[in-house]
């Protein structure tokens, strides 16, 4: 096999990989990506490049403090991005399971 060390690389890591699915499946497609943070990323990005070079790094940092903080402020900070009921019942029932077994 030409690729045994790749090969050895999936295998070794596919358990760690596959951590998400030990959460009920509604959480499944939010654990296994984090859009929330690439979309703030994107928005930083977006922000830094429309001023183009910054005098020192003083002030790119307080422009990405400055939505940083916008962001947290708005709706879109507050915004749940799990419904966390699921879990919450899970504790609930496992630790049911073990108080009966």
């Amino acid at each position: 096999m030409k690729l045994a060390k790749a090969a050895k690389k999936v295998e070794d890591g596919i358990e760690e990989t596959l951590t998400y699915m030990d959460f009920p499946t509604q959480h499944w497609t939010r654990i296994r990506t984090n859009n929330a943070i690439e979309r703030l990323n994107r928005e930083i990005k977006r922000r830094t490049k429309a001023i183009g070079a910054f005098p020192d790094g003083q002030s790119a940092l307080m422009l990405v403090c400055a939505r940083l903080r916008h962001v947290a402020a708005t709706s879109w900070g507050a915004r749940r991005y799990m419904n966390m009921d699921h879990l919450f019942k899970s504790e609930e029932d496992l630790l049911s399971d073990i108080i009966a077994g």
